[in-house]
């Protein structure tokens, strides 16, 4: 009888827990959490609300989590870098929500160099950027899509020639020998500018610059010029995904000079009397025959995905670029993988980055023409006369007898060789390890190498008058770069109540070693093996210089410390100090130290702040930095060298000649730029309205220069590059972002930058060796010099006034011969502006409604002058009889000039309409293989307003001797693009 109650008993129990628990089944809530691709989120927070009840999603983004027998619960979905999502579910729902990336904390985290820092905690002045900042469309190089981005960063293109990259000065020119590049750095590699060839634009995912002195001293003797710090893009563990981007585009010229016609050229030429055999009688635009429509395509796929210890990202980019000069073109191909592994429960983080490019080139030839007025081909169309053929009966190349050096520009199109290439392999290793309570290690090394040659290859078909000479010459260059970086680190953070430390110590060792080769031959049979067979020239031509190698390396050893310290996130402060030991120096200095301190003010943090609803966010920030520069130093530039020169006849034979090429400089030391910076960085009405305002000044002393020198006492040669000198540069930046509309589904933003500038040459003299050297009125450019208390590039140039009875130009301050005195610091060369920009700005609108966007990208600048070398070439009435002229030069007049004087000097300002690009994205959920699509159209460089008579303003700009001059440039094209963007599942 027990046995049949407690079997009773038993079973009612049994069905009572199965009740119960099915009961329980049933108030069990699912879900899916994806981003804003649709793409599984892994680890999102799952709260549920009104408990301490959370669990998170798995690697395919589904997350279970069970009630209390509710048939809806409320729960809150979290993920770092998005938006925050409350939702009701109900019991036997499965739910899919997607979240929206957060901007404000994305865009939270900045590179400053050896690591990041909160935005909110950074002291210096820093611009960063992410991928959405940049400028869209067909782009072949990063640098173009940061023109116009960042306040005190300027972009110059200069023409568009495929493979050439822009320039980019970051706060001006600082030196004149020294180098003003700014230093790279790719996921920690540092390099030149060069290495932003290896840097796919669709691989970037932020940009970050460091402009003051503060920011940039962390690196020392390579940071003086900027530093540009680029992030690529990595997969987020649990999350994996495959990307395909196109973008293919059409580049048209939008302006060219108007030059005389066939008829146009003869009647000038009857009416100025020029012998008729100089007109051939053909109608020939040469201008035309040169030029095409250019084409651009990119292509990029990428693909990655992982899980919480492991994620990779690999893609491949293909740029493939035909200009509008016949015969040049650019391909480039980049692969990257980069790979993070966890281990040693998360304390070790493994990072991998392997890189590989290979970059061909076809370029037009440069330096050709006569020896009065050689230039590149393009401008040579100009200058060739309409009414000369291209052939000649027999269909030989026509050239011209009667014309000194006269070269057909369509014959060195077709028959000259210029081809580069470059294979470039770089990777990296880096080892974080958490070692105990904010105690970490890191090990860094890269390895990147560069091997390349160009091929050059001038037949005697192409007219030109050496070629003919020397029957074709040919030469092959090559180079070998090899580079590497090793750095150890140590750093600690710790948080006490209200004070937060952040500091590091490093060790770094860089080392590059340079060597190549150039050889040439001459006196070609046929042109059939072009320059891959030397070896069938004429022996018996071979030159001086015709055979030659080199090869040269430098160290450079750093030790480094950074701190950064901050109280009750309202009092910031950074201190860095770094100690550089570099062997390219004199043998007394080796060794330079660059020390920084900036602090920041969080005002809003304040307690007086907290009543107040204007500002959000209001920041004071001060900073001063010393930094150094090695560019323009070679490894041996501090020693006497002795070079060929020339030869003698001795013992019955010639000999070649040796002679001192190079003053020794024992004290040849950095270069150092001291910098001072004080910033605001302030938002106000809910965040709409942002912006920074940089106020900086910076003096470059022990300037490095050539200087010339006496040859008495220790001085074999008549110059030395020696630390003399300095420069000041002043400024100030301005960046603004208003939120005119911002509503769940429409939202319009108004953003811009500007930024002053003022620089200034404080002193070019001094004492080398116990000698003064009283330097000044230095030539700098056309017409341009450099004058103490006067900015880089002043123009002092003689004032234009009129023309004489038999056509010649005259200059004031002539006397009765003509003459006048044209030295340097003649009283009759006025000052006339100078070549470098005092002002830049940029215009940023863009609108999102919906899945439709559209953005727009203004950019000018102005206050310099351009001297308009081609001009004066082309308008001289007395060169119509071997070439053509302008339009403009019938009604000017002038049949000669001996002087060059400030009638062809012009307004350089421009504003260009450099971008505008419209775009629609595409969400799917029930196409089996694309999660999204974006369709984008872009126009590139669609308008430019300008006073500027020649073809574009933005000529060189980087403050060498050649800045503010134009002699003709590869033709600045106008760009339509279309661009696809498909994330697959």
């Amino acid at each position: 009888m027990k046995k049949i109650y407690l079997f009773k008993y038993g079973l009612t129990i049994f069905f009572l827990v199965s009740t119960l628990t099915l009961l329980a089944q049933k108030s069990s809530f699912t879900g899916k959490v994806v981003d804003e691709n649709t793409l599984p989120l892994a680890g999102a927070t799952i709260h549920l609300k009104g408990s301490s009840q959370l669990t998170v999603t798995n690697s395919k983004g589904i997350f279970t989590i069970p009630g209390n027998n509710q048939s809806a619960i409320v729960i809150s979905i979290s993920y770092m870098g998005y938006d925050t999502v409350e939702k009701v579910i109900t019991v036997n729902e499965s739910v899919v929500t997607q979240l929206t990336p957060n901007q404000k904390t994305l865009s939270n985290v900045v590179v400053v160099g050896y690591g990041t820092a909160r935005k909110k905690d950074v002291t210096g002045a820093v611009s960063s950027l992410s991928s959405k900042d940049l400028n869209p469309g067909t782009v072949t190089s990063p640098l173009q899509q940061l023109a116009g981005k960042a306040a005190g960063v300027n972009i110059t293109e200069v023409g568009s020639e495929p493979g050439v990259a822009p320039t980019v000065r970051i706060r001006g020119i600082t030196s004149l020998e020294g180098g003003n590049d700014p230093l790279i750095v790719v996921d920690g590699i540092q390099g030149n500018m060069d290495l932003l060839d290896q840097v796919p634009p669709s691989e970037i995912a932020s940009v970050d610059i460091l402009k003051d002195a503060s920011a940039t001293a962390i690196y020392g003797s390579r940071g003086a010029p900027g530093v540009i710090l680029i992030t690529t893009k990595k997969s987020a563990a649990g999350k994996s995904s495959v990307e395909f981007t196109e973008n293919s585009s059409l580049d048209v010229i939008p302006r060219k000079l108007n030059m005389l016609n066939a008829a146009q050229w003869t009647n000038e030429a009857n009416a100025l009397g020029v012998d008729i055999s100089a007109n051939h009688g053909s109608n020939t635009d040469w201008y035309s025959l040169l030029t095409q429509n250019g084409y651009t395509q990119n292509h990029a796929l990428a693909f990655g995905g992982g899980a919480n210890e492991f994620n990779y990202r690999a893609s491949l980019s293909v740029i493939d670029q035909t200009g509008v000069v016949v015969n040049s073109n650019y391909r480039k191909y980049v692969g990257r993988i980069t790979a993070t592994q966890k281990t040693l429960d998360d304390k070790l983080t493994l990072t991998m980055n392997v890189n590989s490019g290979i970059n061909a080139a076809s370029y037009e030839p440069n330096g050709i023409g006569n020896a009065a007025f050689s230039s590149n081909l393009i401008t040579q169309a100009y200058v060739a006369r309409p009414t000369d053929p291209v052939f000649n009966t027999d269909g030989t190349y026509f050239r011209d007898a009667n014309v000194f050096q006269y070269t057909n520009p369509y014959a060195v199109n077709k028959t000259v060789i210029n081809d580069v290439n470059s294979n470039n392999l770089f990777g990296s290793l880096k080892a974080d390890l958490n070692i105990y309570k904010g105690i970490s290690a890191g090990w860094f090394g890269s390895w990147r190498k560069v091997d390349g040659n160009t091929g050059y290859y001038l037949p005697a078909a192409s007219t030109v008058q050496t070629a003919i000479d020397n029957k074709g010459i040919g030469n092959i260059n090559n180079w070998h770069n090899d580079e590497k970086l090793m750095d150890i680190n140590l750093s600690y953070k710790k948080d006490i109540a209200k004070n937060h430390l952040d500091a590091i110590a490093v060790y770094e060792w860089q080392a590059q070693t340079y060597n190549g080769s150039f050889v040439q031959g001459r006196g070609f049979i046929n042109d059939l093996a072009s320059y891959n067979a030397l070896q069938l020239g004429d022996i018996s031509k071979v030159l001086q210089g015709d055979i030659s190698s080199y090869k040269n390396d430098r160290r450079l050893v750093s030790f480094l410390g950074r701190i950064n310290y901050a109280y009750d996130n309202k009092y910031l402060l950074t201190a860095s100090f770094r100690r550089d030991g570099s062997t390219v120096f004199g043998e007394n200095n080796k060794w330079g130290n660059f020390p920084s301190a900036s602090a920041a003010w969080n005002i809003t943090q304040e307690k007086f702040m907290k009543t107040q609803h204007l500002f959000n966010n209001l920041k004071l920030r001060a900073g001063y930095g010393i930094t150094g520069n090695q560019q323009g130093i070679g490894p041996q530039n501090s020693i006497a060298l002795v070079g060929q020169a020339g030869s003698v006849f001795f013992g019955g034979a010639t000999i070649p000649n040796y002679a001192a090429t190079q003053n020794a400089n024992p004290d040849l030391k950095w270069e150092t730029k001291k910098q001072a910076n004080i910033g605001l960085d302030f938002s106000i009405l809910n965040d709409r309205l942002s912006g920074i305002i940089d106020v900086y000044s910076s003096n470059t002393d022990n300037l490095l220069f050539n200087y010339t020198v006496p040859l008495v006492g220790p001085f074999l040669t008549t110059s030395i590059l020696a630390n003399v000198g300095s420069l000041q540069n002043r400024g100030i930046e301005l960046t603004l972002s208003y939120q005119l509309i911002k509503t769940d589904k429409l939202t319009l933003t108004l953003s811009g930058n500007g930024t002053l500038m003022q620089n200034k040459v404080l002193s070019l003299g001094g004492n080398i060796e116990g000698y003064d050297i009283p330097t000044n009125y230095v030539a700098w450019g056309s017409n341009a010099y450099l004058v103490t208390g006067k900015p880089v590039g002043t123009y002092l140039i003689l004032k234009h006034n009129g023309v004489n009875a038999q056509g010649v130009e005259t200059v004031v301050g002539q006397d009765a011969s003509g003459n006048v005195d044209q030295s340097p610091q003649s009283k009759y060369r006025f000052e006339e502006g100078q070549s470098l920009p005092k002002y830049s700005y940029a215009f940023i609108p863009s609108i999102t409604y919906k899945n439709f966007d559209a953005s727009m990208v203004w950019r000018g600048s102005g206050g310099n002058k351009i001297y308009n070398g081609l001009r004066t070439d082309l308008s001289l009435l007395q060169n119509l009889g071997k070439q053509n002229i302008l339009a403009s030069a019938i009604p000017l007049g002038i049949h000669s000039s001996p002087f060059g004087s400030d009638l062809w000097l012009e307004n350089g300002s421009y504003l260009r309409w450099q971008n505008i690009t419209l775009g629609y994205k595409f969400n799917f959920t029930n196409i089996k293989y694309i999660r999204s699509l974006r369709l984008s159209a872009t126009g590139q460089n669609l308008a430019l307003f300008t006073k500027y008579s020649g073809n574009d303003p933005e000529v060189d700009a980087t403050g060498s001797s050649s800045t503010g001059g134009d002699y003709g440039i590869y033709p600045r094209t106008m760009t339509f693009s279309i661009g696809l963007n498909a994330i697959l599942k």
